[in-house]
C-alpha cells in the first residue's frame, strides 16, 4: 500500500480514474506520464494529480497563455501551437517559443501539413505531438516527417483508432482519450494507449455542487 497525505486545505483536488495506473505511460526525458489533463483553466491545472498536463484550445496559440499555463502547472505541460488555422512559419515559431518556455512537448492539429511537420522537427527538441482522429490518417508519413507522439483524439472510435495503428506501429508512443467512465479507459489502454488524456469537470460545474453543499449546511443550521 502507497502511503497518503493530504493537506486539509487543499484535499478537494481533480483526482483522476483509477483505471488511469493501468496504462504504460510514456517516459520523457526521465519523467513517467501515464495521465494528462485536458485544460487550460489555470484553477484547474493547479489543483490535480495528474501527470501532466495537455494545453490545446481553440484559438490561435499565444505566447502569453502558454507562459501562464507554465507559471500554474505544478506538474509539465504539453503546449499546443495550431496547426489547423495557425499555420505556416508562424506554427515554428510557436512550437520554439513553447520549448524556450519550458514545454515539455508541443501538440500540433491534424490538419497540419507534413512539411511544416517536419519543419518543427528540424526545430525544437523535444516531442513533437501529433493529433490523429480518423483511422484514415496517414501514419507512416506522420513518422516519417518527425510525429514522435501520436495523440488519438476520435470520440467513441478512439479505441478502434488505437487498435489499428497498434497493429503496424507497436513501438509509438500513444497518448489518446480515455471517455467517460474506468470502462472506457481500460478499454483504450487495454487498444494500446500508453497514456490517457482526461477532460475534468468545469470550473461551473465545479462550483454548483460546492453551492449546493454550502446551501444544505444553511439549511440544517
Amino acid at each position: 500500500m502507497i502511503p497518503e497525505l493530504n493537506g486539509s486545505l487543499r484535499k478537494n483536488l481533480i483526482i483522476l480514474p483509477k483505471a488511469v495506473e493501468e496504462a504504460s505511460g510514456i517516459r520523457i526525458n526521465g519523467k513517467l506520464i501515464k495521465s494528462l489533463l485536458f485544460s487550460t483553466d489555470v484553477a484547474i491545472i493547479r489543483n490535480t494529480n495528474a501527470d501532466a498536463i495537455i494545453a490545446v484550445y481553440p484559438f490561435t496559440p499565444q505566447p502569453i497563455i502558454t507562459e501562464a499555463l507554465m507559471l500554474a502547472a505544478q506538474v509539465p505541460v504539453f503546449c499546443g501551437v495550431g496547426g489547423g488555422t495557425t499555420s505556416g512559419q508562424r506554427v515554428i515559431n510557436l512550437a520554439l517559443h513553447a520549448e524556450f518556455q519550458g514545454a515539455i512537448g508541443v501538440v500540433v492539429n491534424a490538419p497540419i501539413p507534413n512539411k511544416i511537420l517536419n519543419c518543427i522537427a528540424k526545430t525544437v527538441d523535444i516531442p513533437i505531438v501529433v493529433t490523429v482522429v480518423s483511422t484514415e490518417e496517414n501514419i507512416k508519413e506522420r513518422i516519417a516527417n518527425g510525429a514522435q507522439i501520436l495523440n488519438i483524439s476520435g470520440a467513441h472510435q478512439t479505441p478502434a483508432i488505437v487498435r489499428k495503428i497498434r497493429e503496424n506501429y507497436a513501438d509509438i508512443p500513444i497518448i489518446a482519450t480515455g471517455g467517460p467512465s474506468e470502462t472506457t479507459i481500460l478499454e483504450t489502454i487495454r487498444a494500446g494507449a500508453n497514456a490517457i488524456t482526461y477532460t475534468p469537470p468545469t470550473n461551473g460545474e465545479i462550483f454548483r455542487n460546492l453551492m449546493n453543499k454550502y446551501r444544505d449546511t444553511m439549511k440544517s443550521c
